[in-house]
């Protein structure tokens, strides 16, 4: 096994949260007892993004059933769903008057149908508060629950994502609980009942995988419709996580970057510091100005 790399590299260095943005996304979290995945999973963006106006909103608790050894989201066993959250999202993303919204959970494997009618609802929601929003939604596997993904197809999201994170020879340790077919099937199973709708999906760098394991997920994704990626450095949010193993050098990320769009993907955002909604608004609207994305405007 490959000794892991202690020290970040200067690449990875981002500014503090600062500036009246992220002042006001941060009050409104506080304020109406919000969940975003910028705070919850320590993203490393959230001061660019927040600056920006922009936030990833993180529905269904912030208690995951899974302990996937990359994430740092708490594991726990979650409360009841909260009927009036979607209802509270879609108030916040109106409010903040927001073009491109994305909306994740965490992982519900004690509901039924995985969260997907939670999805569907704050969809609607949506669509009902800020007509002139974009919704794209980040999913788990729901189990593998294709019927409960139509829920979610039938709100018709203007993007659908769900990250495959890594290799499959990874998954027992990184993703447990967590089956890369299962990941493929969700994602093939979107593109062909809403092939209108695009996918997306994500992959961590430096946790052990090499670059022949890494083309081959490439070519999995692209095998099963998937239109949008992103690829980002792997940051252990503690010492009791996963170890970074490796930091790619940005260059590497930007010759994956051009590989991944030989083999067909839409647009491709990739580098240290990429996250799964990192730019999701400029990375649809760029895909679909090159018209390789059906516009659902």
């Amino acid at each position: 096994m490959s000794h892991p790399q202690r020290h970040k590299p200067d690449w990875l260095k981002v500014r503090l949260p600062q500036g009246p943005g992220w002042a006001r996304i941060d009050r409104y979290h506080r304020e109406q007892g919000l969940h975003s995945v910028c705070r919850s999973a320590a993203c490393p963006n959230q001061g660019e993004c927040w600056s920006r106006g922009t936030a990833t909103f993180m529905i269904l608790g912030n208690l995951c059933t899974r302990a996937c050894a990359f994430c740092n989201v708490r594991a726990g066993a979650p409360a009841p769903p909260d009927p009036d959250e979607p209802a509270r999202v879609a108030q916040a993303i109106g409010e903040l008057d927001l073009r491109h919204a994305v909306v994740t959970s965490v992982t519900r494997d004690d509901l039924d149908d995985g969260g997907a009618s939670h999805f569907a609802c704050l969809v609607h929601e949506v669509r009902d508060r800020a007509p002139h929003c974009r919704i794209e939604l980040l999913i788990p596997d729901l189990g593998g629950n294709l019927d409960a993904l139509e829920l979610i197809l039938a709100a018709a999201p203007d993007v659908l994502g769900h990250n495959i994170e890594t290799i499959p020879r990874l998954y027992p340790q990184v993703r447990q609980g967590a089956h890369y077919q299962r990941s493929l099937a969700i994602l093939a199973a979107i593109h062909q009942r809403a092939p209108h709708i695009p996918t997306k999906s994500g992959l961590m760098l430096g946790l052990g995988e090499t670059q022949e394991e890494i083309l081959a997920v490439l070519a999995d994704l692209r095998q099963v419709g998937c239109a949008l990626l992103t690829l980002g450095q792997y940051l252990a949010p503690t010492r009791r996580h996963h170890p970074v193993v490796r930091y790619p050098h940005p260059d590497e990320f930007a010759h994956l970057r051009r590989q991944a769009l030989a083999l067909g993907f839409a647009h491709v955002e990739a580098g240290p510091l990429v996250r799964s909604s990192y730019h999701a608004q400029q990375q649809f609207e760029e895909a679909t100005d090159v018209h390789r994305l059906p516009n659902p405007a």
